[in-house]
């Protein structure tokens, strides 16, 4: 979290960290001068240590405004599920490939990488008389927010 909130305060990005009350602790996992200095970096809100902090997250994201993006190691999984029909899953996997920034450490763990969100829609697109069609090589199991990178481009002649 630390390295995080740093990486995301070098960019002037406005941050607000979610979290639980039992890192206001001090303990082996929580030392308080870190999270001093995180607090110094972002604004911090703290729910109850056994709360479901995802809705705290998608509220936080939505009332922020489009151009929210938010970060999260949770594929937000148990959320879709409970959406009532395919269209709004739909809807809801769109929204989720265009705000959330995705992390993972580098190898040795000496920075971390973030993907960012996708600033375009991974469907059929057509301008004039060119497609853009997105696909995969192979079948894989993917994660929500992931897409195909590859994109066949087609002209009419």
């Amino acid at each position: 979290l630390f390295d995080a909130v740093n990486c995301l305060a070098k960019e002037n990005a406005r941050l607000l960290v979610l979290g639980r009350k039992h890192m206001l602790i001090n303990s082996s996992n929580w030392k308080r001068e870190v999270m001093k200095e995180m607090q110094n970096k972002a604004d911090f809100f703290f729910a109850e240590n056994i709360s479901e902090d995802d809705a705290f997250l998608l509220y936080a994201t939505l009332r922020s405004g489009k151009h929210c993006k938010f970060v999260t190691r949770d594929f937000l999984r148990d959320h879709k599920a409970c959406l009532s029909d395919s269209l709004t899953r739909h809807l809801f996997r769109k929204w989720q490939r265009g705000h959330q920034i995705v992390f993972s450490p580098s190898a040795g763990g000496k920075r971390i990488n973030f993907t960012p969100a996708f600033s375009y829609d991974c469907v059929v697109q057509t301008t004039g008389d060119t497609w853009h069609i997105p696909y995969k090589d192979s079948f894989e199991e993917k994660y929500s927010y992931e897409v195909p990178r590859k994109w066949l481009c087609i002209q009419q002649q």
